[in-house]
């Protein structure tokens, strides 16, 4: 379990920091041909925009992965160890539920709908359905942590850290 998590990891990681040097690559054509070259691309701005759908929730999934994400702990840090972690397997799994209901399915959905009714991007002129591939893919992810979080909250063992992670 543990291989398969690092691996899923790194390659999260790679992908995550291949779209950050992307959104940075085309942000900054979008300033040097509007501004140097007065000729503004068309595509930059669409693209741009895509490419931050896409970061924010790969970074979803990495956040909670991490555990950075956002959380209030104020209530359960007070309970005893033992209630600690059922809470936090409760809470887990709430999360598994909610990322195969909300965001497999339901964004399975919303790509197949669009994908089957052929909307299109207006600048980009690819089909909207791969912009929102994205919200089924990281709900992938987000489920396959929390299974894996909850594997090692009931076997007792710590998860392990993000390597080149602080």
């Amino acid at each position: 379990m543990t291989k398969l998590l690092q691996t899923v990891d790194s390659l999260l990681k790679w992908f995550l920091a291949s779209l950050m040097a992307g959104i940075v690559l085309v942000v900054c054509w979008q300033v040097v041909s509007r501004y140097v070259l007065n000729a503004p691309s068309s595509v930059t701005e669409e693209l741009s925009r895509a490419l931050l759908i896409w970061i924010g929730m790969a970074g979803a999934a990495f956040a909670y992965r991490t555990g950075v994400h956002l959380g209030l702990d104020i209530i359960t840090r007070k309970l005893p160890e033992k209630m600690q972690r059922k809470v936090s397997m409760l809470l887990t799994a709430a999360v598994v539920l909610f990322a195969i209901a909300v965001m497999v399915v339901g964004g399975g959905n919303l790509v197949t709908m669009t994908y089957e009714l052929g909307q299109m991007s207006a600048a980009l002129n690819i089909k909207m359905a791969y912009i929102y591939m994205i919200l089924p893919l990281s709900g992938v992810l987000i489920a396959f942590y929390g299974l894996c979080q909850l594997y090692f909250l009931a076997s007792g063992k710590a998860v392990p850290a993000v390597e080149g992670m602080h």
